[in-house]
């Protein structure tokens, strides 16, 4: 330790931030546990209701955000691990957000408007876009490993 005390102050740093990934790791696994279980519930309260294809929706929408907390945990293991941060595993949880918010437009609408209605052309411009972004992040993955190739 040097005479001004803060030789050690990096390192604890890294440790407190080691600790900080893991625990948020582990919280995020426990809300992953509880959005399978909310699923699962709301999907058998739709179902007793008949209501099938909310059901279904619902289920959907709820596994798709468990797969985004998955990928979350898994690039926090990776940060813990390798000490990096990479933009790669955040460009797939958006792909997986866009996606997922894709499929529930295009379930909540299927059949219930018209082409002249407003919130139809609302969710077709939103559609758009989130096909827009996913092609940008697909796009953006291509050109991170093909640097990756090169390097």
């Amino acid at each position: 330790m040097t005479s001004n005390g803060y030789s050690d102050m990096p390192r604890a740093l890294e440790v407190a931030e080691h600790y900080i990934y893991i625990a948020a790791g582990f919280i995020l696994i426990i809300a992953a546990a509880g959005l399978i279980i909310i699923g699962v519930a709301e999907m058998a309260v739709y179902v007793l209701e008949g209501d099938y294809v909310r059901a279904m929706i619902q289920l959907l929408d709820r596994i798709l955000l468990v797969l985004m907390v998955a990928e979350v945990v898994y690039t926090i293991g990776r940060i813990t691990r390798t000490q990096m941060l990479e933009v790669e595993p955040f460009l797939i949880v958006g792909t997986i957000a866009a996606v997922r918010r894709m499929l529930i437009i295009t379930a909540e609408t299927t059949g219930h408007f018209k082409i002249d209605d407003p919130a139809f052309q609302a969710a077709m411009v939103e559609l758009t876009i989130l096909a827009i972004m996913i092609f940008m992040f697909a796009l953006a993955m291509r050109l991170l490993r093909a640097k990756k190739a090169v390097d």
